[in-house]
């Protein structure tokens, strides 16, 4: 990332699309090559769901996306669900096979929507990662997407004007400053690795004793909640 993107001022709109694209070659490869009882895995970072729901509901996100289906109460728990069910009479490879297609073609109309589905992608790719924690993969929530994931967050977090923090990562040798500051209180401060950092921000468990955090709450970090 440059100097410019690590503070979220310039918006790249084939950023989000790189993101899917990078995160479809590493995943669809292996799901393909899971076993048929893996996608009946509860995704404990997904209450209620499988590993088959998460990604029917990732599929379909996409493929909502890519036809510009925004009704009211689009992505409410009632219209996930729903997504959901439509698909229950697909066979896994199928479900497998709208994903790809939405990972492939989703980018150039997330990038001339100006901004407004950026999130879309950045949530895409977690739920990538809540599908390798389901199924006990290392490294769940990091791979060749995270520096993108990084720099997605950095801006998304900017122009919602979210809590400031500054993110010293292990794993990084310039600071990350996400957040907008303000004059009510100071940014708050982080201490770990980059792929914590993901998953604090989008709301998923994490090992306590992994990082260090100081004047936000874990709570104020989550962009999805």
């Amino acid at each position: 990332m440059t100097s410019a993107d690590m503070h979220g001022e310039v918006r790249d709109p084939e950023l989000p699309g790189r993101l899917l694209v990078v995160e479809r070659d590493q995943l669809i490869p292996w799901l393909r090559g899971r076993a048929e009882g893996d996608f009946a895995t509860p995704a404990d970072a997904c209450p209620g769901w499988t590993v088959r729901d998460v990604l029917a509901h990732s599929s379909a996100v996409l493929t909502r996306a890519v036809q510009g289906r925004f009704e009211e109460g689009v992505f409410s728990p009632e219209s996930n669900d729903r997504d959901i069910a439509e698909r229950a009479g697909w066979t896994d490879a199928q479900v497998v096979d709208e994903l790809e297609r939405g990972m492939t073609e989703a980018g150039p109309v997330i990038a001339q929507a100006g901004g407004a589905l950026d999130g879309l992608a950045l949530g895409e790719w977690v739920h990538a990662g809540d599908v390798r924690a389901a199924l006990g993969e290392p490294e769940a929530y990091a791979g060749k997407g995270l520096p993108h994931a990084l720099e997605l967050l950095v801006r998304i977090t900017r122009e919602r004007g979210h809590v400031a923090l500054h993110a010293d990562l292990d794993d990084l040798d310039e600071p990350l400053r996400l957040g907008e500051v303000s004059g009510d209180r100071p940014p708050g401060r982080y201490i770990g690795d980059a792929s914590t950092l993901v998953r604090l921000y989008s709301g998923r468990s994490v090992e306590a004793a992994g990082f260090e955090l100081a004047g936000v709450q874990v709570g104020e970090l989550n962009i999805f909640g």
